[in-house]
């Protein structure tokens, strides 16, 4: 069990992560007293998407080759549409969910995000919510989607839109507090 206070989180985004997906789990996360990291593919800072244009700059304190993901309690995943597109092709990326995923981390993805977790195979049976547009894809990979602002199952927390976000940070600090939860390995 940890309090929030004391967790270590980890946020994979690249350009194009929707502004307040990232910029809001971040921000009260830490205001929350937690311990945020931002890992980028290169480590250098990313450029957000707001509304119909490019938005702001968020720096990265890190490269995602960089991570060691044993000294994190959760990843948090940001969507938009851009951000989880290129990062669903990365390798990387992919393998650092299902390490997060085996060692019973919490995960947690907003809007267009869960196309990671369908990637690294960690949805099938589990209840998870999405923007409307990944639904299909969720459904496909054995999620059993659901149409809510946020949606915990066994540690992997999801939601829908930038709407949701007070209810997606405050199940994040629920979970963590839960301790690890034990799963089967993707």
């Amino acid at each position: 069990m940890t309090a929030i206070a004391d967790a270590k989180i980890l946020i994979i985004a690249t350009h194009g992560f929707e502004q307040s997906e990232l910029e809001f789990p971040r921000d009260q996360l830490r205001v929350k007293g937690a311990t945020v990291h931002v890992a980028s593919l290169d480590g250098k800072a990313i450029k957000g998407w707001e509304g119909s244009d490019w938005g702001r700059e968020a720096e990265a304190d890190l490269a995602l080759a960089d991570v060691d993901i044993a000294g994190y309690d959760a990843v948090v995943l940001p969507g938009g549409q851009i951000n989880p597109d290129l990062l669903r092709v990365e390798d990387t990326v992919i393998e650092t969910i299902r390490a997060a995923h085996d060692a019973g981390k919490v995960i947690a993805a907003v809007c267009h995000a869960p196309w990671l977790l369908v990637e690294a195979g960690i949805i099938k049976g589990r209840a998870v919510t999405s923007y409307p547009s990944v639904k299909t894809d969720v459904v496909n990979a054995g999620g059993k989607w659901e149409d809510s602002s946020v949606v915990a199952d066994q540690g992997i927390v999801t939601s829908r839109n930038p709407n949701d976000l007070k209810d997606f940070v405050g199940k994040i600090v629920e979970e963590i507090e839960e301790g690890r939860h034990m799963r089967d390995a993707a």
